[in-house]
C-alpha cells in the first residue's frame, strides 16, 4: 500500500546522504518535499501540515551528532512523528473481570465487517480466550451463513436467531454467559452510506449488551473517505478504536496515515490479506519502519514462530546440515512459508530492499508451480533426484503442467544449493597437529569461497538508504 510513498522518501532523503550539515532552508525544502508526497498519499491536508511543522521544528532544534548523519537525523524526527500520527502505541486490551468482554462492530456495507468479526474472533482464541459470534446483521442476506461458515472453519460457535438485532444481540449475551464464554463479538447490519436508521440501531444493540470495545470496521482502499465516515461514526457512537481493512491492497494509505489525528481514536487492528489468519495487532512503530523502507522484522519473526513447526523446522536444519536435505524437505518448508501470508507482504517487511525492488512484482504463483512439480514426483524422486532422466522429466511436466525447461531448472537450482551447503560444511581431511587447546579442523578453502560468495549474493547493505 505504501509502496509509491516508501519510494517517494526513499529519494528525497537519499539526496541528504552526501551532505555534511543542513542549513535552515534545507530542511525546509525537503519537508515541503516530504509534504507533497504525503499529499500524493492521500493523507489529509490538516495531518500533512501538521506532520511538515512538527519535523521542521524538531529538525531546527537538533545539535549535530558526530554519530549521525544529516540524512538520519532527519529519518529518526521523520520516524518518530509518523509513529505519533499512527497512534504511538499498539492498543493494549483488558479484559473484564465479569466475561465477557464484549465488542461491537460497526461500520458501513462492504468494508468487511463480517469477515473481521471471524478473523478478531480467531486472534481473541489464539491469545487463549473462548469468544462467541453473535449474528446480529439481519438485513444483508445470507450474512448470518457467512458468518457461520467462515467460523466453521476456525471452530468458533455462531449464535443467531430470527428477530430483531437488538433481541439477537440480548438473547446472544445470554448465551455467552451461560457457556462460560469470556469474550463476545457482535456483527451488526452496515448501511451504503450512515443514516438515521444505521445509527439507531446500533445505539439500541450497543445499551443492550453495553460493549467494553466498540471497534469501527473501515476500509483503506477508500482512501480520505474512511477518515470521513469514522469521525462521523464518532460524532453519534462513542468508539475505542478501528480495525483497518484491505492494508494489502493498491491505495495511497492515505486513511491510516490520517485516522488518529481525525478521528482521535487509534487502529487497533490491521487486516493484510484474505485469509482469517491474516490479521494483526495495529503496530504504529512498525509501520513507521516499513514506510521508511526498513523493513518489519519484528513483525516477519512472530509470522514465522507462528507458521513454522519447530520439531519440523529443527529436522529439516539437521537433514541441511548432514547432507541428506531433499526435495520432500524442500516442500515441506515451502508449505510453511506460505502460512506466513502473502509473499508480497514477508517481502515488505524485509529491511534495506534495494531501491527500485516493489514486493507487488513478486510471483507467488512460481511457489505454486514449484509446489506443482515436486508433488508430481513420486517419493523416490523426491529424495534421489539425480535418478530424474529425460522421459521421468516430461512425466513431471504433463503432471503438473508445466513444461519441461522448469522441472529442468527447478532440479539445477536445488542441486546448486545443495552443492554450496555441502560445499561451505564439508570439512578438511588434513589437519592441523594437536596442540594444547585440541585438535582443530582446517577451514575448507572452499567452503569459504562458498559461503562468501552466498553472502556477497544476498548483501543488500550496499542499497541500505536507510542504515545507520
Amino acid at each position: 500500500m505504501f509502496d509509491t510513498l516508501t519510494d517517494r522518501l526513499g529519494n528525497i532523503f537519499g539526496r541528504l546522504r552526501s551532505r555534511g550539515k543542513l542549513s535552515e532552508s534545507d530542511i525546509n525544502a525537503v519537508m515541503a518535499e516530504v509534504r507533497t508526497a504525503l499529499l500524493e498519499a492521500d493523507v489529509n491536508l490538516k495531518v500533512a501540515k501538521q506532520f511538515q511543522d512538527k519535523v521542521t521544528e524538531r529538525c531546527l532544534q537538533i545539535e549535530i551528532h558526530t554519530a549521525l548523519n544529516p540524512a538520519q537525523q532527519v529519518i529518526k524526527v521523520v520516524n518518530d512523528e509518523l509513529v505519533e500520527i499512527l497512534g504511538g502505541q499498539a492498543l493494549n486490551l483488558a479484559y473484564s473481570d465479569k466475561p465477557p468482554t464484549v465488542v461491537l462492530l460497526a461500520g458501513l456495507q462492504g468494508v468487511g465487517k463480517t469477515t473481521n468479526a471471524v478473523k478478531l474472533a480467531k486472534w481473541f482464541k489464539s491469545q487463549g480466550r473462548n469468544p462467541i459470534l453473535i449474528g446480529a446483521d439481519l438485513q444483508r442476506p445470507a450474512a448470518v451463513e457467512q458468518l457461520r461458515v467462515l467460523a466453521s472453519d476456525v471452530d468458533i460457535p455462531v449464535f443467531s436467531e430470527n428477530s430483531d438485532p437488538v433481541k439477537v444481540a440480548r438473547n446472544g449475551l445470554s448465551e455467552a454467559i451461560s457457556s462460560g464464554r469470556d469474550v463476545l463479538i457482535c456483527d451488526t447490519a452496515g448501511r451504503l452510506s450512515i443514516d438515521e436508521d444505521l445509527m439507531n440501531e446500533i445505539r439500541q444493540i450497543s445499551d443492550e449488551i453495553k460493549p467494553h470495545y466498540t471497534f469501527l470496521v473501515i476500509d483503506a482502499m477508500t482512501g480520505q473517505e474512511a477518515v470521513n465516515v469514522a469521525d462521523s461514526f464518532n460524532e453519534k457512537l462513542t468508539l475505542d478504536g478501528m480495525i483497518l481493512t484491505k492494508l494489502d491492497g493498491d491505495s495511497r494509505g492515505g486513511a491510516a496515515l490520517s485516522a488518529k489525528t481525525i478521528v482521535g481514536k487509534p487502529i487497533a487492528f490491521a487486516s493484510t490479506g484474505e485469509k482469517v489468519e491474516d490479521f494483526e495487532v495495529f503496530h504504529p512503530d512498525r509501520l513507521a519502519s516499513r514506510i521508511l523502507g526498513m523493513g518489519d522484522v519484528l513483525t516477519l519473526i512472530e509470522k514465522a514462530e507462528d507458521a513454522f513447526d519447530q520439531q519440523e523446522a529443527q529436522r529439516a536444519a539437521d537433514r541441511l546440515l548432514s547432507g541428506q536435505f531433499n526435495l520432500e524437505d524442500f516442500l515441506e518448508q515451502m508449505q510453511q512459508l506460505k502460512k506466513m501470508g502473502p509473499l508480497q507482504n514477508l517481502v515488505g517487511m524485509m529491511p534495506d530492499l534495494p531501491q527500485g525492488v516493489n514486493p507487488d512484482d513478486v510471483d507467488e504463483t512460481r511457489l505454486t508451480r514449484v509446489e506443482a512439480i515436486i508433488t508430481s514426483m513420486t517419493y523416490e524422486e523426491r529424495d534421489r533426484p539425480e535418478i530424474i532422466d529425460g522421459s521421468r522429466r516430461s512425466r513431471i511436466a504433463k503432471g503438473s503442467g508445466t513444461s519441461i525447461q522448469e522441472v529442468s531448472l527447478l532440479l539445477k537450482q536445488f542441486k546448486e544449493i545443495k552443492r554450496m551447503m555441502k560445499g561451505a560444511i564439508k570439512p578438511s581431511k588434513k589437519k592441523k597437529k594437536k596442540s594444547s587447546k585440541g585438535r582443530k579442523a582446517k577451514q575448507n578453502p572452499r567452503a569459504k569461497k562458498e559461503i562468501n560468495k552466498t553472502a556477497n549474493a544476498f548483501d543488500l547493505s550496499e542499497f541500505g538508504s536507510f542504515k545507520n
